[in-house]
């Protein structure tokens, strides 16, 4: 049966403004600390609040044969499961999460803050506006527009977690606990993604894993007047660039662990060349850089395989430095570092943990406290193309409603949710795209949804779902 793709643009449309832009709005004022960073999460009872509310809204859209549960194991994070009954072949499991990172308001726009939802021009700005709030309601609405137009769908399963975030250290056992609910889908639908424009329909074929963990420094009980200690006992903060010395090259960035590399196929580099075509300098100039900066390599291919197949270190937090504004002339007792490193696809992250943990640790110069103490880690994610029926719907759609067809490409992000996936469904196809774009923001200040684009893809969703059951 032919679909009236004009007729779903329109559905997509009228669901947008009339039902998920006031729900979503309303989302983004829960403040919803993912646990890594809110570890009162469950007395705050902002992630339930999340669920309580998504809930309502599904519950709004009357779809057929709609159930719903929350789960909830021990003391972990919790759970949504929705499943309605399909009235065509085939299975499909969508993903998405409702808790958020944290956010200064200080930095953003004025007018503008992390828990105010407000929409200007194309965007509605709000924390969790584009990571991932507005992912479920998004496939929701895509299931609705095919109910809507007697369309015939598969059994759909849309798993929501509370703790991606975090590295979704709490989900593994969710996954083992709903395996027969969660059946044996034939394509697995992740909308935490995105690409480099708003003019195509991006598909996401790899991601990067994660490590992440504190590095710690101790050289003494007390905090000791600089004159004094100053040239006698070595500043935590020395040792710090001392140790950071044998994971990352302070010059190049290259991160010395070889355990975290993987080879630049030929295939991967031409792919690389081909993507550089399509998004030229924008690549880089979208970022909000200062205008003197330069980036780590002048060659956008290069640039592409760096963000996304190439390990990178990042030096996210810190703690025992006081502010400028109050720091007293003194040598510090420690100095911590949040270290977040990124890793190619193929990389085991699991076996990565005691050879960063023994690099770190081991002959502390001038015999100083350290550890290194990792707090969350996951496998990056590589999928084949997406061939069949599939393929052929998505990229009707796509030139369709964008006159252009769907592209690959890579995120230098992570989904941990999408390799534990691919481990328990070898099989299934997988399917990771997204409204995300150029200036969203997502995790920093003014965070925003391009709402134009989440509408088009709403309707794309919905053609590439019903593409299973034919």
């Amino acid at each position: 049966m032919k679909q009236d793709m004009d007729g779903l643009l329109s559905m997509s449309d009228e669901i947008w403004e009339q039902s998920i832009l006031p729900s979503l709005s309303n989302f983004i004022e829960i403040k919803a600390l993912s646990p890594l960073f809110e570890p009162d999460w469950d007395k705050l009872g902002e992630l339930d609040a999340t669920i309580d509310l998504f809930c309502e809204w599904v519950e709004r859209q009357e779809l057929d044969g709609l159930t719903y549960s929350v789960h909830r194991i021990e003391d972990r994070s919790p759970v949504l499961l929705i499943t309605v009954e399909g009235t065509g072949p085939g299975e499909v499991v969508f993903y998405s999460h409702l808790d958020k990172q944290p956010s200064k308001p200080e930095l953003w726009s004025e007018g503008l803050g992390p828990l105010s939802a407000v929409r200007r021009g194309p965007w509605l700005f709000g924390r969790g506006s584009i990571d991932d709030g507005y992912g479920g309601y998004l496939c929701v609405a895509a299931l609705k527009l095919l109910q809507n137009s007697n369309t015939p769908h598969p059994k759909c399963s849309f798993l929501i977690e509370t703790c991606e975030e975090s590295g979704s250290y709490d989900l593994p056992p969710y996954l083992e606990a709903l395996k027969e609910d969660l059946g044996e889908p034939d394509m697995i639908v992740v909308m935490d993604s995105g690409g480099p424009d708003y003019e195509h329909i991006w598909i996401t074929e790899a991601l990067r894993g994660l490590i992440s963990g504190t590095l710690s420094i101790k050289v003494s009980h007390e905090g000791i007047h600089s004159g004094t200690s100053g040239g006698s006992i070595p500043s935590s903060f020395r040792i710090a660039r001392t140790l950071l010395d044998r994971v990352e090259d302070s010059n190049s960035g290259q991160i010395l662990i070889p355990e975290m590399h993987v080879d630049i196929s030929d295939d991967l580099r031409k792919k690389a060349e081909s993507l550089a075509g399509v998004v030229g300098n924008s690549l880089w100039d979208q970022l909000p850089t200062v205008d003197s900066l330069k980036p780590v390599s002048e060659d956008t291919a290069d640039m592409i395989l760096g963000m996304n197949w190439q390990p990178s270190l990042c030096v996210i937090g810190a703690d025992g430095l006081p502010s400028v504004q109050v720091a007293g002339n003194v040598l510090r007792t420690n100095t911590d570092l949040k270290l977040s490193f990124r890793i190619p696809p193929g990389v085991d992250a699991d076996a990565l943990e005691p050879i960063l943990k023994e690099t770190l640790e081991k002959d502390p110069p001038y015999g100083a406290q350290v550890t290194f103490s990792p707090d969350s880690s996951a496998n990056g994610f590589h999928s084949p193309p997406l061939e069949g029926e599939v393929r052929r719907a998505i990229t009707e759609s796509s030139i369709h409603f964008t006159g252009k067809p769907p592209l690959a490409t890579w995120i230098g992000g992570t989904i941990p949710f999408m390799a534990m996936m691919q481990s328990r469904y070898p099989s299934a196809k997988f399917l990771c795209t997204g409204a995300s774009g150029p200036g969203n923001n997502a995790h920093g200040p003014d965070e925003k949804l391009h709402i134009p684009s989440a509408k088009r893809l709403t309707a794309v969703l919905a053609t590439t779902v019903a593409a299973i059951s034919r």
